[in-house]
């Protein structure tokens, strides 16, 4: 059995899904099955954005 590792708080995956306008469906049920594959890259950029600023 594979052990699931979360390297991004919910809490921040939240906030950029507010910034990007798709807070909405991820509070639906189905939660973040409801986010296209398009928006979660989106997501997963601006979170490397600001790791990136927090490190400089």
């Amino acid at each position: 059995m594979s052990k699931k590792t979360h390297l991004m708080s919910e809490k921040l995956k939240e906030e950029i899904a507010k910034e990007l306008g798709v807070y909405d469906e991820v509070k639906k049920p189905g939660g973040w099955s409801n986010v296209s594959s398009k928006t979660c890259g989106k997501i997963v950029t601006k979170a490397i954005e600001i790791a990136n600023r927090s490190v400089e």
